[in-house]
């Protein structure tokens, strides 16, 4: 390891630190995993704590990685050193795993991998491993990761669950970069400086016999119980200037400096071959020994040299190049001088294969040049090209942005720099775009390219200040667009009024919002011919919002149609789903928002864009929630939960609330949509308040609180929401009517209808008609209910549907058609039950009990003991599926399905995988315990 103090300090003080290293060792011994993030500042001990952990697991495997601040443009490189040891597993892993991880190491050629699936490789070799040996896999100044490495490994840290498996990350505080924050929420130990006792014990170790008071004061002050600043700061201070207890005020500089200048002032003491030597070592930031053993020669240094630096604990080389302490190698690096840097750059790029070793070898180069250079700058720039065909985005990023400072065109360079802003864009890293928009800026003038810089900037105000901002900014980048880049300015347009649907009611002023950006764009230059998906919906977003829905439904469905067959074809803007799923939903189009729900999430996980996935994989869940799907839309919340904790993006939390009211969870929602109301204010996303209201009217009509529902919906009649405004007036209908309010209902129900009528689908001819019969009476209430339940079970709409019986059910119930009722109660209460909308299965039951019948509460049958990820893997098991298929659906490791499977087979009471399907289909069966009658109706299954 490349441990800070030696492992004899760790005794000073650590003891309960120690402890917490062995109950991590010690639950891997059990054969469980475990996670540990060990913080603290330089020289507190971190890493030598580890250390003397590892050394007492002579039982344990032991793989040991480190980060290099310059090595964020090497992608996967830490993920390359954690797996290194144990590439022979490779054939074990599933075929889809294997080139993802192969194509993310360069070993193969192929298309950017998704990194959750490179995540769920190195997951599945680690497993591999630890199944021959429990594993500790220490990842030390994980601060200086690769991004792509960062976010795969802290993947595979919240995937852990029943392997003996312990990631235990070692941050430096003070250093954290924007992917430190993949990082947070999990378990973490920090290390503070020793206590005043520690310190002097181990002041007194480093320095026997007698030293001035005033001097051992003034060192413990500064020291402030560090290690290795207790070690070292003795060791380099000019102890006459402490006579007295003085030191001059001006000199005082952070600790971390100061341990660092006591290592310049050692390292300056050796050879100047050895000097040069540890130069090389520092410049490099793999660490391979024959590399530096090739540059060394390339240089004239003989292998003599390693000799000193070894003896005076500097460095240590065998297979690897590892230096005692992370400031060792900064204090080396910065000691070495510019001209010395450079010639050893240039030799570590001579000694790097050109082939294998492309991308670290163009780095090397760049860090040689002395001025700017045409050739490095265009090799630097196809490095770029081809670490982003390997999923690593940032790096990707980091190699233009290097091709820009080595450009010597001016016109080149601002091209570059706006090419490098845009992958910094992409890499989630908006805040570095922004300063190299600012590089692209300084160029000569030139329309096109300001125009493409007025329209990256929107675009990253748009990524970090969600909607309030984004709309004017963008309006005013696609006019400039419009007579250099007539298509892109339309593009831009379409932009704005995203942005402007996404900020919803939140816009600043009501020219950004979606009616003033659809007044705008009347300017906008005409659609070509033939129009393509964009142009569509931009034509026909304008008519939604200044002609009216009825006028505009046509041109939207058509558009709809067009993006489902660029989609289909692979020829669909990624920038364009988030627009057409709110079109979809707002024409009733279940079809279209599933299948283009579920494309959006399969092409952004083959992109690796984590920055877009979340989001989608919440409107992926809304869909399920409508369909009836509640356990896989929890399945795809979790996931989503764990990208936007690797990224440290905020979570989108507006579906958890909808679930969380089909369900029935009343505290929960209500707490959800509070969170998430206040959330969305803060942040300027006013399309999240008609979802979470949406989620508070659903919640009070299934629990009868139809007044409450009523005032969930006031939001309906201020603001027309793309997408949740007709649903609003369908929850509004119902709680209208319940509560006696017939005008407001009658109000809500035209407009539905009209709505309804323009989309013509199955489903808004559903839930039109299940609105007019809440209105209506005798046999034209008993017609539309029909209607409506026919449209529903043709639209595949589970939920819905249900709630429509549900009503039908209740009526025929006040209508005294006992068996009748009963009969539809039976299926809404059936549905209710299979899905767990329990707020609603209760309002059936009560119903059902109301009516005559003997339906006794529900009662807890195994199936509904299991946890929502049991069922998922529960059902994909009957279905067939092996572990390791359901390990790689789930983004799991087989081991780990084993682990859940074994928590199920006890849960249902079975032993065999083939008794699984009845075990799941046997509360299904018994829908109502203690029901007195069977429907004959052949309708109700």
């Amino acid at each position: 390891m490349n441990g800070g103090a030696d492992p004899a300090p760790v005794l000073f003080g650590r003891h309960r630190e120690l402890e917490v290293l062995g109950a991590v060792l010690g639950e891997l011994r059990q054969g469980h995993s475990a996670v540990l993030v060990v913080r603290g500042e330089a020289g507190v001990g971190k890493t030598a704590l580890l250390k003397r952990a590892v050394a007492e697991a002579g039982d344990l495997q032991v793989v040991h990685v480190s980060g290099a601040e310059s090595e964020a443009e090497l992608a996967f490189s830490g993920v390359h050193q954690v797996c290194a040891p144990r590439l022979d597993l490779l054939g074990r892993l599933p075929a889809p795993q294997r080139s993802a991880l192969t194509t993310a190491f360069g070993l193969t050629e192929g298309s950017p991998p998704d990194l959750f699936v490179v995540g769920l490789a190195v997951l599945t070799l680690l497993a591999e491993a630890a199944a021959e040996q429990p594993l500790v896999c220490v990842i030390d100044d994980a601060q200086w990761l690769d991004s792509a490495s960062m976010r795969t490994l802290s993947i595979v840290a919240r995937r852990l669950r029943a392997d003996p498996v312990a990631m235990v990350f070692v941050v430096r505080e003070g250093e954290q970069n924007a992917d430190s924050a993949c990082l947070e929420r999990l378990p973490e130990l920090v290390l503070a400086g020793l206590g005043d006792r520690a310190a002097r014990a181990l002041l007194t170790t480093t320095m026997p016999g007698l030293m001035d008071e005033r001097v051992r004061e003034c060192i413990l002050a500064e020291a402030r119980g560090n290690p290795l600043a207790l070690r070292e700061l003795p060791r380099a201070a000019n102890l006459p200037a402490f006579a007295g207890g003085f030191r001059p005020g001006g000199h005082r500089r952070p600790l971390a400096r100061r341990i660092e200048r006591s290592f310049a002032a050692r390292v300056s003491a050796l050879p100047a071959d050895t000097r040069l030597l540890l130069l090389i070592a520092a410049a490099d930031p793999v660490g391979e020994a024959a590399v530096l053993w090739r540059a060394a020669e390339l240089l004239g240094v003989p292998e003599s040299a390693a000799k000193p630096a070894e003896t005076a604990e500097l460095i240590t080389i065998g297979r690897r190049v590892r230096f005692r302490h992370p400031l060792i190698r900064s204090a080396v690096y910065e000691s070495g001088g510019s001209t010395d840097r450079r010639r050893v750059h240039e030799a570590l790029a001579d000694a790097l294969d050109p082939g294998a070793d492309a991308e670290h070898r163009a780095w090397q180069r760049g860090q040689a040049a002395t001025s700017p250079d045409e050739a490095i700058a265009a090799e630097l720039e196809r490095m770029a090209e081809r670490a982003r065909a390997r999923g690593g985005v940032a790096a990707a990023s980091a190699f233009l942005a290097d091709a820009t400072e080595l450009t010597p065109d001016p016109v080149e360079r601002a091209c570059r720099a706006l090419a490098a802003a845009r992958a910094k864009l992409d890499a989630g890293a908006p805040d570095a775009a922004l300063e190299l928009l600012a590089q692209a800026q300084a160029a000569p003038p030139e329309l096109m390219r300001q125009a493409q810089i007025e329209l990256l900037r929107a675009q990253i105000t748009f990524s970090l200040n969600r909607g309030r901002d984004a709309p004017a900014l963008l309006l005013s980048a696609a006019e400039h667009l419009r007579e250099l880049d007539p298509l892109l300015s339309r593009e831009t347009y379409l932009e704005a009024m995203a942005a402007s649907v996404f900020a919803g009611r939140l816009v600043w002023t009501q020219d950004s919002a979606p009616a003033g950006i659809a007044r705008a764009v009347r300017s906008a230059p005409r659609a070509p011919s033939p129009p393509r998906a964009v142009d569509l919906l931009l034509d026909g977003l304008v008519l939604r919002f200044t002609t009216g829905y009825a006028a505009a439904a046509p041109g939207l469905i058509r558009a709809v149609r067009q993006f489902r067959r660029d989609s289909a074809s692979g020829t669909a803007g990624l920038r364009g789903y988030g627009v057409i799923s709110r079109i979809a939903l707002d024409l009733w189009d279940q079809q279209s928002w599933d299948d283009l729900a579920a494309r959006q999430v399969r092409i952004l996980r083959e992109q690796g864009v984590l920055r877009l996935l979340p989001v989608a994989l919440a409107n992926r869940a809304g869909v399920c929630v409508h369909t009836g799907r509640f356990d896989e839309a929890a399945a795809l919340l979790e996931e989503s939960d764990a990208i936007t904790q690797v990224t440290g993006a905020p979570p989108p939390l507006y579906i958890e609330p909808v679930l969380a009211a089909y369900r029935g969870q009343e505290a929960r929602t209500l707490q959800l949509v509070r969170t998430s109301l206040q959330s969305a204010t803060a942040r300027g996303e006013g399309f999240v308040i008609p979802i979470v209201q949406y989620a508070a009217a659903v919640l009070h009509n299934s629990l009868g609180q139809y007044r409450e529902a009523l005032a969930a919906t006031d939001w309906a009649v201020e603001h027309d929401d793309l997408g949740m405004y007709g649903y609003a007036l369908l929850e509004r209908v119902e709680a209208a009517a319940r509560c006696g309010e017939t005008r407001i209902a009658l109000d809500a129900m035209r407009e539905l209808v009209g709505r309804a009528d323009a989309a013509g689908t199955e489903l808004a001819l559903g839930v039109a008609a299940r609105s007019r019969a809440l209105l209506a009476g005798g046999a034209e209430a008993d017609e539309l209910y029909r209607t409506a339940i026919e449209h529903l079970e043709r639209s595949e709409v589970d939920v819905l549907r249900a709630r429509a019986q549900l009503l039908y059910g209740e009526w025929l119930h006040r209508e005294r058609r006992r068996d009748d009722a009963a009969n539809q109660l039976r299926r809404a209460y059936d549905t209710f039950r299979r899905v767990r909308a329990d707020g609603f299965a209760e309002r059936a039951r009560r119903e059902l009990v109301a009516g005559g019948e003997i339906v006794a509460a529900p009662k807890a049958s195994p199936a509904e003991q299991l946890t929502g990820r049991e069922i998922t893997i529960a059902q994909l098991a009957a279905e067939g599926h092996t572990n390791s298929d359901i390990a790689a659906q789930l983004f799991l490791s087989p081991r780990t399905v084993e682990w859940h499977m074994g928590k199920i087979f006890g849960k249902l009471g079975i032993a065999s995988r083939r008794k699984l399907k009845a075990a799941l289909a046997d509360p299904l069966a018994s829908r109502l315990p203690g029901t007195q009658r069977d429907s004959a109706d052949p309708r109700v299954s």
